[in-house]
């Protein structure tokens, strides 16, 4: 078949009103990601090898699994314990969990580059561990890796096509049904590429922003 700019042009608001799905499911599994690497990440610095150890076999554990079979267990395997979860809700909690095992290696990266000496210096000033985090450790640690956590959100972007293994309608999903009652792929495809480009293109000029704003500070 020949490409249609007509049959394209029909179906573009169509893939457009599905777009806030797919951005959205992105945007929370990676603040998810974000949330969770931290505590995980001090938890395998942990000094209690009770904590360091589970920890560290959580983390191997969800890197070294598939995503779509943790999406399928969350979404399929929960309700048997009565647990249900709407396709949404479980793709977001599936990519928020699955990244953040790889987002708490980016801050363990980030962590470890903080030189020694300032946790001599919070030691000596009498810092609480709470203080010695979030106003020594963290602001040194997290502007270094921030193009890296800004990569996995790109990432996470592309990801989304998965989440049709649950039921979640996006684009891409949305374009196979398209294409299954016209029998016209090429152009739903094409599309779903083009928009899919177009977020994340979008998105590593914001974070490049961002990321300029935080070398100023």
């Amino acid at each position: 078949m020949k490409w249609s700019w007509d049959y394209a042009w029909s179906i573009l608001p169509k893939l457009l009103v599905v777009v806030p799905v797919t951005i959205g499911a992105a945007l929370c599994g990676f603040a998810l990601a974000v949330i969770l690497g931290l505590p995980l990440s001090i938890g395998k610095r942990s000094k209690r090898k009770a904590v360091s150890r589970t920890v560290a076999f959580v983390l191997e554990l969800i890197r070294s699994t598939p995503l779509l079979i943790q999406l399928l267990l969350l979404f399929y395997a929960l309700p048997l314990y009565g647990i249900s979860l709407s396709p949404f809700t479980a793709g977001v909690l599936g990519l928020g969990i699955h990244y953040a095992a790889y987002m708490a290696e980016v801050y363990r990266s980030g962590i470890e580059a903080v030189p020694g000496g300032q946790w001599e210096a919070a030691k000596a000033l009498n810092f609480s561990p709470r203080q010695t985090w979030f106003r020594l450790i963290l602001p040194q640690a997290i502007p270094p890796v921030f193009p890296v956590m800004g990569n996995y959100l790109i990432v996470m972007f592309k990801e989304t096509p998965i989440l049709s293994a649950i039921t979640l309608i996006e684009i891409l999903q949305t374009a196979k049904s398209l294409g299954s009652v016209s029998f016209r792929y090429i152009e739903a495809f094409t599309l779903v590429g083009l928009l899919f480009f177009l977020m994340s293109y979008g998105s590593s000029l914001l974070l490049k922003r961002l990321e300029l704003g935080l070398k100023r500070k």
